[in-house]
C-alpha cells in the first residue's frame, strides 16, 4: 500500500477519539447532539499520494477502445441518448451523464475525433431541448432512449412523471458544466435547455431536495447520504444553487472501525431517516475524476479506500465494492464498506441484504488504480483485464463468491473506465481544457 510514510499522529488520534464519541444510539435527536463530535481532520498531512499522471500504456489505451464500443453499441439513433443497460432502452439523468463525461473523455484521449464529438454533443443536446419535465420543472426520473417519454424505471411509460432526483440531476449538471468548458461552443445549448429546467427547485436551505409520487402526490425529501450528498453538492454548487449544509459531509458524519480502519458512516439511519446510508466507492471516485477531491472529501476517500485493502489483506479475498447493477435479481446493489450498522453489506434500495451477490467492481479497480495506483489496485486491474470484450464493452464485474463473471454490461461501468483512464493522462475531467 502506497501510504505516505509520515502519516499523522494527530490525525489518527483524533479519528480515534471521534469514534468514541459517536458510539450510541440513532436517529434525528441524536445527528443534532452529535452534529459536531465528529472531525475530519484537513490539516494533518495526507495518508496517501496521488498518483502522478502518465502516457497510456497500450494495454490502457485497448482499455479506452472496449469502453467505447459500449456507447457505439448501445446508443440510440432516434434521440443519440444511450440506453443504461445493453439492450435496454431506458435510462437516468446520472447515466445520461455519465454518458457526457465518457464522450468527453473518449475525445480528450482521442479515442473519437472532434467531427464524431461535435456530432454526438450536439443531438444530445438537440434531444435535451425535447425532454418532457416532471412537473414542467425538472427531468423526470427515467426516459425512454428511443421516444424521450418519461417511463417508470421498469420503463413503462408515465404519462405525469414519477418526480426527479436531485443527485441524478446534479450529476448531469456537473456533466454540462464540464462540457462547455471543454468545448465552449456548445454553452449556448446548454443554457437553453437549462433556462427551461426551474433549477431552484432542487436546493432549500442548504440541501439537495428530491421528489416521489405517493399515493397520487408530490412528495419532497432531502435527498443523498455521505458521499453522494457530497458529491450531488459540489455538482450543484457550480450552477450557483444553495447547497452549503450538504456540501460538508461533517454534520453527519460518524466514524465506524472497519478492518481496523475509521470509516466515514451516515448519522442519519435508515430505521430514522427512511433511506439507506451505504458507504460505497461510487461517490469518491467520481468526485476525483471528474472535479478533484478537495481537503475534506479527500481525507474520507483514502479511509473508504484503505478498508477494502485491509480486508484483503486480512482475508485474502480480492474487494473492490461499489453501486453496481447485477446480471440476476434484484438487478440493482450498493455493495458497501458499511451500511446502516453492518460493515461489508450488500442491499437494495429498500435495505434487503445480499451479501452472496457482492461484486468486485471493475470501475471501481479502474478508479481507485488511477487515483491512488497501488499494488493492490495493480492486482485487481489486472485481474480484470480478461473480462473486456472488444464488442460489448466491460462488463459489471466479478461476483466474489465464485469469481464468475457479473455480466451486466452498463453505461456507467464503461463511462467510468474511460473517466479513469482520462484522468490518468490529464487529471480531473472538470480540469481538462
Amino acid at each position: 500500500m502506497k501510504y505516505i510514510q509520515r502519516s499523522s499522529l494527530l490525525f489518527i488520534s483524533g479519528l480515534l477519539i471521534a469514534a468514541t464519541v459517536a458510539i450510541g444510539t440513532d436517529g434525528a435527536w441524536d445527528v443534532q447532539r452529535r452534529a459536531a463530535a465528529s472531525e475530519i481532520d484537513v490539516i494533518s498531512e495526507y495518508r496517501m499520494e496521488l498518483a502522478p499522471h502518465r502516457a497510456l500504456t497500450p494495454q490502457e489505451e485497448l482499455a479506452a477502445q472496449r469502453a467505447w464500443r459500449f456507447i457505439e453499441r448501445n446508443t440510440r439513433s432516434e434521440t443519440g441518448l444511450v440506453d443504461s443497460v445493453a439492450g435496454f432502452p431506458s435510462t437516468t439523468l446520472w447515466d445520461q451523464g455519465s454518458y457526457v463525461m465518457a464522450l468527453t473523455a473518449a475525445y480528450k484521449l482521442g479515442v473519437i475525433q472532434s467531427e464524431e464529438f461535435q456530432e454526438r454533443a450536439q443531438q444530445f443536446l438537440d434531444s435535451f431541448i425535447e425532454l418532457p419535465l416532471f412537473e414542467g420543472q425538472l427531468p423526470n426520473k427515467a426516459y425512454d432512449t428511443r421516444t424521450l417519454a418519461m417511463v417508470n424505471y421498469q420503463n413503462e411509460v408515465s404519462e405525469k412523471g414519477i418526480g426527479w432526483s436531485a443527485l441524478d440531476v446534479a450529476r448531469m449538471l456537473l456533466a454540462f458544466r464540464t462540457l462547455e468548458r471543454v468545448a465552449p461552443e456548445f454553452g449556448e445549448d446548454v443554457r437553453s435547455v437549462l433556462a427551461l429546467w426551474d433549477l431552484s427547485s432542487m436546493a432549500e436551505n442548504g440541501e439537495l431536495i428530491g421528489t416521489e409520487v405517493k399515493n397520487g402526490e408530490v412528495v419532497f425529501r432531502q435527498e443523498g447520504r455521505l458521499g453522494y450528498e457530497q458529491y450531488g453538492a459540489r455538482a450543484a454548487g457550480l450552477w450557483g444553487l444553495d447547497v452549503l449544509r450538504a456540501i460538508s459531509a461533517q454534520r453527519i458524519l460518524k466514524w465506524i472501525e472497519v478492518e481496523e480502519v475509521l470509516v466515514p458512516t451516515d448519522l442519519r439511519t435508515a430505521a430514522s431517516f427512511q433511506a439507506i446510508s451505504p458507504i460505497v466507492s461510487e461517490p469518491f471516485v467520481l468526485l476525483a475524476l471528474e472535479l478533484g477531491l478537495d481537503s475534506e472529501m479527500r481525507r474520507l476517500a483514502e479511509q473508504v479506500y484503505m478498508a477494502q485493502e485491509a480486508r484483503y489483506r486480512d482475508t485474502g479475498v480480492m474487494t473492490m465494492v461499489s453501486e453496481d447493477h447485477v446480471d440476476q435479481d434484484p438487478f440493482f446493489l450498493y455493495a458497501s464498506v458499511y451500511a446502516d450498522g453492518v460493515a461489508w453489506d450488500v442491499v437494495t434500495e429498500s435495505g434487503a441484504s445480499f451479501p452472496e451477490l457482492r461484486t468486485i467492481s471493475l470501475k471501481a479497480a479502474f478508479g481507485w488504480d488511477a487515483l491512488f495506483d497501488t499494488a493492490y489496485s495493480d492486482h485487481l486491474v489486472a485481474q480484470m483485464q480478461a473480462q473486456g470484450d472488444a464488442e460489448y464493452g466491460w462488463p459489471a464485474g466479478l461476483y466474489e463468491s465464485d469469481l464468475s463473471v457479473n455480466e451486466v454490461y452498463t453505461l456507467n461501468t464503461n463511462a467510468v473506465v474511460l473517466e479513469a483512464l482520462h484522468y490518468i493522462v490529464h487529471g480531473p475531467l472538470w480540469q481538462a481544457k
